[in-house]
């Protein structure tokens, strides 16, 4: 009789073992995952003075003392992205791969289902060479969410809500200010046109997540310098019919193209005044 019970609950120790594996396609990247967080915090929790020499190369005496008012660098922005590929099953794979380079916190498939992918306070590479207003490394200030989407198709609401429902945690979690929610298009003009001209901006800002421009404008005043309106909002415009384009795509959604008619210019005046 003993024997029968060790059996079977070897029996259920191995059943178990093998459910798990097939519950758990992912659990590899995230052994990886967790080993490159420990490493992480063991640089964070380091207390070793700083190792300094004058210009003689004599040592200067040094001390760690540890202050008690700190805390975590928190995201001050949200980059939205469309993923450009098949399904959210190879979107995961990408950024389970290291040879791709590419990451994001955040993945939402067009069913709404939600994948975390990255804690909040980790600095993922989404945004890449990019610049928005006078940050150059949004990467490190940022939490880049990636919608399942090629870009040349409408996204399902399902998804939109869950990416609203997203977006309002973080912005309550991080205070997030409401012009900070932007999309790749915005920090990478000429480079990148996602989330692109079918995302529904304007749905966003009546929740409070970015601006659009308001359904009645007044129109742009004849000395209008739009160049220096799209600087004040955070574009780079070194390239500027690159930023007229990103511009468009975002709060026109209209046409792709880079140049301001001047439909376009009086909606540029109305939504720079937002900022």
């Amino acid at each position: 009789m003993r024997n029968r019970l060790l059996l079977l609950l070897l029996t259920a120790t191995i059943l178990t073992a093998c459910s798990k594996k097939v519950t758990n396609p992912h659990a590899k990247t995230n052994s990886v995952y967790t080993n490159q967080a420990d490493s992480l915090s063991k640089m964070v929790l380091a207390e070793e003075p700083a190792v300094l020499v004058d210009s003689l190369g004599q040592p200067i005496p040094s001390q760690f003392i540890g202050t008690v008012n700190f805390n975590l660098r928190k995201p001050n922005y949200v980059i939205i992205h469309y993923t450009a590929q098949d399904s959210v099953a190879q979107t995961v794979r990408t950024f389970t791969l290291v040879k791709p380079q590419v990451s994001a916190h955040y993945v939402i498939g067009k069913d709404g289902k939600v994948i975390h992918m990255l804690n909040d306070y980790m600095r993922a590479w989404h945004a890449g060479i990019s610049k928005w207003g006078s940050i150059s490394d949004m990467n490190s200030c940022s939490i880049g969410i990636e919608l399942d989407n090629k870009g040349n198709e409408p996204f399902a609401q399902a998804q939109i809500n869950s990416l609203l429902t997203l977006l309002a945690k973080l912005k309550k979690d991080y205070n997030i200010p409401t012009a900070n929610f932007i999309g790749h298009g915005d920090i990478a003009p000429g480079r990148k046109p996602d989330p692109g001209i079918r995302f529904p901006w304007e749905q966003l800002a009546q929740k409070g997540f970015g601006y659009y421009s308001d359904i009645i404008i007044v129109p742009a005043p004849i000395n209008f310098d739009s160049a220096t309106a799209l600087r004040l909002i955070g574009y780079d415009t070194r390239n500027l019919p690159a930023a007229i384009g990103a511009f468009k795509r975002h709060f026109v959604q209209r046409e792709d193209s880079t140049r301001f008619t001047q439909f376009d210019l009086d909606v540029l005046y109305n939504v720079y005044q937002k900022y």
